[in-house]
């Protein structure tokens, strides 16, 4: 009796035990976190210039040609400082989103005093707009460090583009930088920027060109955050920054992602909060610690995010470093 009793409880045994894994949450490669995602690079990728420190850096594709707009100032001046005069935004391309990538052109430089970006831009931000492409950045006149945020148009990536001859209305006179845009498909915008003082808005606009409105003056009130990358993500918005202070993701300044039903209030830590650390892999197995890693953007091509770039520092260099999300991150609307 006994030899028949103990197969059938380790039957019974085994199918509650393949039911609890079954009603059990699976994780698979569509539920891991960005920060899980992240691949090696090689060490011949990214954007690099010599004789000039390379910050900041936007990527979209056009045709089958990657285009990255980056930041670059004289290393002759110090670093970050030498951004504040000598700043000009350039355009590099490559075949790969990983690169590298080639120097292409000055697209934003130095012009007649008087204007509101004769001296400096930086912070670039590249977008596609219907048939045209808009460019955010900020900019400050010839010898003032007074920043504000404007935008240049084009109808082909490689120019010509016309700069606006005012700053945006952005709904509130500030020292602004850090410009990130998230667009809607009726063309209106809601653009996220902080002030000097790390105090983050939200304005809104039913067109790029503005003028804005602020829709919130108090993002995220909490603790200093910078450096965003505004998109929508399953019906919710995200910002991805920088945690300056260590108050999201435990790492000063680290990647954080948070997170919005409407992209103006609301504003909370992602589930999965951290998205990058100052750590870069590289595909022959070594790796490098950034002594600063900021500026992230995200790469995303149909519906997913691909690649990573962010801007790094590595104590002596600068440049636009992208790695690999593998697998691609869903990041559409």
């Amino acid at each position: 009796m006994t030899s028949r009793i103990a197969p059938l409880l380790a039957m019974a045994l085994l199918m509650l035990l393949s039911r609890q894994a079954q009603s059990a949450p699976q994780t698979g490669p569509a539920d891991l976190p960005l920060a899980q995602r992240i691949g090696p690079a090689p060490r011949d990728s990214g954007f690099h210039m010599d004789g000039y420190f390379v910050w900041c850096g936007s990527v979209i594709k056009v045709g089958d040609t990657y285009h990255l707009f980056a930041a670059r100032w004289p290393t002759a001046t110090k670093f970050p400082e030498g951004y504040r005069a000598h700043s000009e935004i350039v355009r590099a391309t490559a075949r790969s989103p990983l690169g590298p990538y080639t120097f292409a052109q000055v697209v934003i430089g130095k012009r007649e005093p008087g204007k509101w970006d004769s001296g400096m831009a930086h912070n670039p931000g590249i977008y596609q707009v219907g048939n045209q492409f808009v460019l955010y950045y900020i900019g400050s006149d010839e010898g003032s460090t007074y920043r504000q945020i404007g935008i240049a148009t084009a109808t082909n990536i490689a120019g010509p583009w016309t700069r606006s001859d005012q700053p945006l209305d952005l709904g509130i006179k500030s020292d602004a930088n850090n410009p990130a845009a998230c667009f809607e498909p009726d063309g209106s915008v809601k653009l996220v920027w902080r002030d000097r003082d790390l105090h983050v808005y939200i304005s809104t606009a039913a067109d790029f060109r503005g003028p804005y409105k602020v829709a919130n003056d108090r993002v995220w009130p909490r603790a200093r955050v910078e450096d965003f990358f505004f998109f929508k993500r399953r019906g919710k918005y995200c910002l991805i920054c920088e945690d300056n202070a260590a108050s999201i993701t435990g790492h000063e300044r680290g990647g954080a992602c948070l997170t919005s039903d409407d992209g103006i209030v609301g504003w909370k830590p992602a589930e999965s909060p951290i998205v990058y650390d100052h750590d870069i892999r590289w595909t022959d197995g070594a790796a490098m610690h950034c002594v600063r890693r900021e500026r992230p953007w995200l790469l995303i091509e149909n519906g997913k995010a691909t690649c990573l770039f962010t801007a790094v520092y590595d104590g002596a260099k600068t440049w636009n470093q992208p790695v690999p999300i593998e697998p691609a991150w869903e990041a559409g609307q």
